[in-house]
């Protein structure tokens, strides 16, 4: 089956068989390890296990290729414009500073600024592969009986389900009438120019909002007729127990995020690893 981006296709290894819980679990912790703490070495772990773990997934780097450009696109910008705004926070942070070269009297480049910004660029790196993760390896109605059975109210859950089952769906429906309007004559290449290209895009996005508001009124029915909402509780046809790789996951989880606090209030003292002490 040709994957898409994503698309939630079903595999049979340990990532896909977690419970949608536990790699819920995971998730939070990983990313708030990697968030709260502002040390490189830790950061540069946490992803490197992440991507060990998108490798034992078999997920397909063209799942991921259209977010991973956005995502570099935002990492660059990001860079710039922290050093255009703050070209001096790192020395501020840190405390020290060690000149490497000079734009102006305000733009200096220094080994402090420098470390800081790339902590902060490999921070916001590290997460997109456990988000991945997350996002394609998770059967949405599993993942929405797991979290309401944990407390979470079943018409949360249920919204958060049909959430995360819209987006492949969005973009059939986005490449299906972008093909209709091409074959209408609609040109979407880099021969148009670039005003031209974003006004024949509207083109396309506006019957995709009516085909999404037409589908959204065809399940509202749908969920009325069959008396959704009326009782507290309700039956999962997907619910998946928790088993012993789920409790070792969410225990390896915890482990992580423990580390990424023992590392900053024991080890560090603080958010921040200073190598220039």
């Amino acid at each position: 089956m040709k994957a898409k981006l994503f698309d939630y296709i079903d595999r049979d290894n340990f990532i896909f068989n977690l419970s949608g819980l536990t790699k819920l679990v995971c998730f939070i912790c990983m990313t708030f390890a990697v968030m709260f703490s502002y040390d490189i070495r830790y950061i540069l772990f946490v992803m490197f296990l992440s991507v060990i773990f998108f490798k034992i997934s078999g997920l397909q780097f063209k799942q991921i290729k259209l977010m991973t450009i956005y995502v570099i696109i935002f990492l660059i910008m990001n860079f710039v414009l922290t050093y255009l705004f703050s070209p001096q926070y790192g020395v501020e942070i840190y405390g020290t500073k060690h000149e490497l070269f000079r734009f102006s009297t305000r733009y200096i480049v220094t080994q402090e600024q420098l470390l800081y910004q790339i902590t902060k660029i490999t921070k916001y790196a590290s997460v997109v592969p456990m988000g991945m993760i997350f996002l394609l390896t998770t059967n949405p109605s599993e993942f929405a009986a797991s979290i309401n059975r944990v407390g979470c109210n079943y018409k949360g859950a249920y919204a958060l389900s049909l959430t995360l089952r819209y987006f492949p769906d969005m973009i059939r429906d986005y490449q299906n009438i972008a093909l209709a309007q091409q074959s209408r004559g609609l040109d979407l290449s880099k021969k148009e120019k670039f005003g031209t290209r974003v006004k024949n895009m509207m083109n396309i996005c506006v019957p995709l909002i009516f085909s999404t508001l037409d589908r959204i009124e065809l399940i509202s029915n749908a969920m009325d007729l069959r008396g959704f909402g009326k009782h507290k509780k309700r039956t999962w046809y997907v619910a998946k127990p928790l088993k012993k790789g789920d409790y070792i996951s969410m225990l390896f989880g915890l482990l992580v995020l423990a580390g990424s606090l023992i590392l900053t209030f024991l080890v560090n003292g603080s958010r921040f690893w200073n190598p220039f002490v």
